[in-house]
């Protein structure tokens, strides 16, 4: 069957989780990006607008995360078509919520889905990474839980070493972002080298209490051992505004625990009813508006779907 437009979401992630560095990710239920693509006899990607980046983005098709992903797509199944290509943004950028690997997601997912489905969720990893790869480096722990959802462990960059790990009921989230924008690359200098092995041990381990925690469906385990980064978390907390602040306020409202989003600014609480998500998001926007300084919080949970189309015609 012959479509001429299709029109898909990708959800905002959290990477990390904490202690996972480059391991762990979860996909939230919202926000998330929207690629709208319409079918055209020229070859290749054009982006014919993008809406919601402040004028930020580039129309550059050659450099934009989400038409180098949605090319890269193409010449994979080596379409003679091309499509025009309209980005809606609806996560702010440089802000620890995925924001450039929502748009491949969305992008290669919106393409699938026009050319016919041609390729499984699975085999369209590669070209969202290939996307993601232009502007944060060929790494998955965005792409993958935006892409197939749920909290996922990340072993490499092939679909069969992505494995999807259990979500806890009752988990909700409470995040805010404030402001002011950490870039990847920045957030990633500041890294140490090199990590006195005692610290590596320690680390390990929290890991391994975290993904117990998962499987158990334990909530404030799980919490407690998102909290435990020694390595990144001490490294970056300086681009963090308000940091310790935002915690304490978190923890009074009932969140369980609180950890930078990805590479931050956003900072996500973790808690275990709506009711309490949505008290600890109010608490930590307080503590920004206190300090005259502007944010936006929301409270959601997981997303189990992960990426999916919206409209096909």
């Amino acid at each position: 069957m012959s479509f001429t437009r299709a029109e898909a979401f990708a959800p905002a992630t959290m990477a990390n989780l904490g202690v996972g560095f480059d391991i762990l990710g979860l996909a939230l239920c919202e926000p998330g990006d929207i690629v709208r693509v319409v079918r055209r006899e020229q070859p290749g990607v054009s982006i014919v607008g993008i809406e919601g980046d402040g004028g930020v983005l580039t129309r550059d098709s050659r450099k934009n995360t989400a038409s180098v992903a949605a090319n890269a797509f193409l010449q994979t199944i080596d379409a003679q078509d091309g499509v025009e290509m309209t980005v809606y943004k609806h996560l702010p950028l440089a802000s620890g919520l995925g924001s450039s690997a929502a748009s491949a997601v969305a992008a290669v997912v919106a393409v699938n889905a026009l050319f016919g489905s041609p390729l499984t969720l699975a085999e369209l990893l590669p070209a969202c990474l290939e996307g993601e790869a232009c502007v944060s480096g060929y790494h998955a722990d965005n792409v993958a839980p935006s892409l197939f959802g749920g909290i996922t462990l990340v072993m490499g960059v092939e679909a069969g070493q992505i494995h999807k790990l259990p979500v806890p009921p009752n988990l909700h989230l409470a995040l805010v972002t404030p402001n002011v924008g950490v870039p990847t690359s920045e957030a990633r200098a500041v890294l140490p080298k090199m990590i006195p092995l005692q610290a590596m041990v320690t680390q390990t381990a929290a890991v391994a209490r975290l993904v117990s925690a998962l499987y158990r469906g334990d909530i404030e385990e799980m919490a407690a051992a998102m909290e435990l980064d020694t390595v990144v978390e001490p490294a970056r907390a300086h681009l963090m505004p308000m940091l310790v602040e935002v915690r304490v306020a978190a923890k009074k409202a009932g969140a369980l625990g609180m950890v930078i989003s990805g590479a931050g600014p956003t900072l996500c609480a973790v808690c275990d009813s709506e009711g309490i998500a949505k008290a600890a998001a109010a608490a930590m926007k307080d503590v920004y508006s206190e300090e005259g300084m502007g944010s936006a919080a929301r409270h959601t949970q997981v997303g189990i779907e992960g990426a999916r189309v919206l409209n096909l015609a």
